[in-house]
């Protein structure tokens, strides 16, 4: 007898759920060990693969699972013009290798998070990449890997047990205080805005840092609306400090535009009464008149790192968690002088 003679056709799931007498669903529910099959039914199942010598191949399966080509994306406020480009970036990359993104919106809210995710998990996402909800707990971590999902942080990062692609936020603060330092200004204010989460505490300890290297006031700190629309009508707090400002970093590009508006609304011109820092110099800086000074912090080429370490990821679980940040660059235009 030949060696193909001798050998048996490999047993199938489907030859499983026939012996068993079920559909094919039902015997991959009980293969996934599913609370929705009943016991009689799973020991029936759990007794075919034995009379037949069924083997789960694992390889195979996971194969299949990472057919549906479908990565999501939640971030927290889609209004924000930093968070298009962040996404402009991971499409780019995942459309490359043939998968769609899903998009969603998590409103900075911790319970809409956890919904998101779970009705991706439903619909079989192949991963998630996740800029966490301000108050998102580090045991998300453990449910996440509890659930086989594949998962990348970005911007913030709640566990070291995830991949994390984000910004030498300090780094930025650097550039911005020792420009500003440059043209002698010395009374630099800090205009924050937002939930606090670790992208803001890394902005702040980045500023106070900075200003301390320079034997400056670290403590000229605002906080603003988190509403952009209210911003500019709250830019009178900056002139209600014990030390009065002459020049002020924004937390980021939002808080920078209702600043410009606020400050043209006080009849001051920017870059001779107050000179203005934004950060992650978004493509409407341009737009700006004068136009604004910034720190540019990429974020399409973040989105399109975070997109390829998640398929890196996905194509192999065991890598260990890894940690990618990117440095900024300042680019100077006109909404900075020096102090009157």
């Amino acid at each position: 007898m030949s060696f193909q003679e001798r050998k048996k056709p490999r047993v199938t799931l489907l030859d499983v759920a026939r012996h068993a007498n079920v559909s094919r669903a039902t015997a991959s529910l009980v293969l996934r060990k599913s609370p929705l099959v009943g016991s009689e039914t799973r020991a029936r199942v759990e007794q075919a693969m034995r009379d037949l010598g069924y083997v789960y191949n694992i390889g195979a399966a996971r194969l299949r699972v990472e057919r549906s080509q479908i990565i999501g994306a939640i971030v927290p406020n889609l209004t924000n013009p930093f968070f298009a480009e962040l996404l402009s970036g991971i499409e780019e990359a995942i459309g490359a290798t043939g998968k769609v993104v899903i998009l969603a919106n998590s409103g900075e809210r911790v319970e809409r998070q956890s919904m998101l995710l779970q009705r991706m998990r439903e619909h079989g996402v192949d991963g998630v990449v996740l800029c966490p909800a301000a108050g998102t707990e580090p045991d998300l971590s453990e449910q996440l890997a509890a659930w086989g999902m594949p998962v990348v942080q970005v911007l913030r990062h709640i566990s070291a047990d995830m991949d994390y692609v984000g910004v030498d936020y300090a780094g930025g603060m650097r550039q911005a205080v020792d420009y500003l330092a440059s043209l002698g200004h010395e009374k630099i204010a800090f205009a924050a805005h937002g939930p606090v989460h670790s992208a803001y505490r890394e902005r702040v300890d980045g500023f106070r840092d900075a200003m301390l290297a320079k034997a400056f006031d670290p403590e000229i700190l605002i906080h603003l609306p988190a509403q952009l629309g209210e911003i500019a009508g709250a830019t009178h707090l900056l002139f209600a400090q014990a030390t009065q400002p002459t020049a002020v970093i924004c937390f980021n590009h939002l808080v920078a535009l209702g600043l410009a508006a606020g400050l043209h609304d006080c009849g001051l011109t920017i870059g001779r009464d107050l000179s203005l820092i934004g950060f992650d110099d978004v493509a409407d800086a341009e737009a700006i008149r004068p136009r604004l000074t910034s720190v540019s912090t990429g974020p399409t080429a973040i989105g399109e790192m975070a997109a390829r370490l998640l398929v890196e990821r996905i194509a192999n679980p065991d890598l260990p968690a890894r940690r990618v940040v990117s440095d900024t660059t300042l680019s100077v235009r006109q909404s900075c002088g020096r102090p009157a």
